[in-house]
């Protein structure tokens, strides 16, 4: 250690630590280890990957800005209760999402105090939310927890962009913790896709976010599913404000849609679909029922989203509107503008 002024050199604190073994952290971090460490606090599997991954070189900025000398990152996955995520009642699917992601992040607080013991400098970000907002509308998430997974060998994308593990399917929640260390042996990506290009993703989605060669409409996705998120609440203030009182205002928002918001600012905000991983067969401990009768299984789980009558926030004119009536005439569409600016 670098020699100090003699009035902390006498100082209790710098006393203490002088008389500790000189022995520092481990320079790499044994796998089984870690690997024991992550499971043992809650998660269902873990992977390894470093930071300066081929695969993963637009995140290496983001790492170094949330933790400077960042060189590994962890992978944890958890799994989810798939039939609470497959109910039409949402509120039992959104529980799920927020149980299972307040358990990813209670995990990766217990793997980072353990490394922090062993003398290692680590950070989990949020698997959810919190996020940075005050980049918002720009990108708000600390670190992609995707294609992480996926280069950790965690799972593939899929049609729907969820990352479908091997064996739990795409009822996951994924977190990451950035070490300062490498790790004795890092992950593969799989060597095959667990997706298995059924489309229900694409026949479940109401407002055809999902084609079916595999293009994603994220406007479409993130206007319906993510209505009481940053843009629809933006969108909701704004209503406020613009009425010209009480009654213009009721007439513009239903009771069930206010009573909604409330429920997301107060509780923790509520997806209004997710449908595309509610119906997803996908995983050796999920795929049985649809193998052995896949009428059955769409009876059983993608009829009662199709046929559920619900309110579907679309933009004006937009293809996400023309699919919702097609296909589900029984669906009220909403036309919203999602929060955007309109231009100056």
């Amino acid at each position: 250690m670098a020699k100090l002024p003699a009035r902390l050199e006498n100082h209790p604190s710098v006393r203490a630590v002088r008389s500790r073994p000189a022995d520092g952290p481990a320079p790499v971090i044994d796998a089984s280890w870690l690997r024991k460490l992550c499971l043992d606090a809650g998660v269902d599997d873990v992977g390894f990957v470093p930071v300066y991954h081929p695969d993963l070189g637009s995140e290496v900025e983001h790492a170094e800005r949330a933790m400077p000398g960042a060189r590994s990152y962890i992978s944890l996955v958890a799994r989810m209760n798939r039939d609470n995520v497959r109910s039409p009642a949402r509120s039992v699917a959104n529980q799920e999402f927020h149980r299972t992601g307040e358990l990813v992040n209670e995990a990766a607080h217990r793997v980072v105090r353990a490394l922090e013991d062993a003398g290692h400098r680590a950070i989990n970000p949020s698997a959810t939310f919190p996020m940075e907002m005050g980049q918002y509308p720009g990108r708000i998430w600390v670190i992609a927890h995707k294609p992480i997974a996926v280069a950790a060998g965690m799972g593939a994308m899929g049609i729907h962009r969820n990352v479908i593990h091997p064996r739990y399917g795409n009822f996951i929640l994924l977190g990451t913790i950035m070490v300062d260390a490498e790790i004795s042996a890092y992950g593969q990506p799989l060597d095959y896709n667990p997706c298995l290009e059924c489309k229900l993703c694409v026949a479940a989605c109401p407002v055809g976010a999902i084609s079916k060669d595999g293009v994603l409409d994220w406007l479409a996705c993130s206007t319906h599913n993510y209505r009481e998120f940053m843009g629809g609440f933006t969108e909701w203030v704004e209503t406020v404000a613009d009425s010209r009182d009480g009654a213009e205002f009721r007439d513009r928002v239903t009771d069930a849609e206010n009573a909604s918001m409330w429920q997301s600012l107060s509780f923790k905000p509520n997806y209004k679909a997710a449908y595309c991983l509610a119906v997803c067969p996908a995983g050796e401990d999920v795929i049985e029922p649809y193998l052995d009768d896949r009428k059955a299984f769409m009876d059983l789980v993608l009829k009662p989203l199709q046929e559920k009558v619900e309110p579907i926030y679309v933009l004006a004119d937009s293809e996400a509107k023309a699919h919702v009536r097609k296909r589900f005439p029984h669906k009220l569409p909403i036309e919203v503008t999602g929060g955007r600016r309109p231009p100056r």
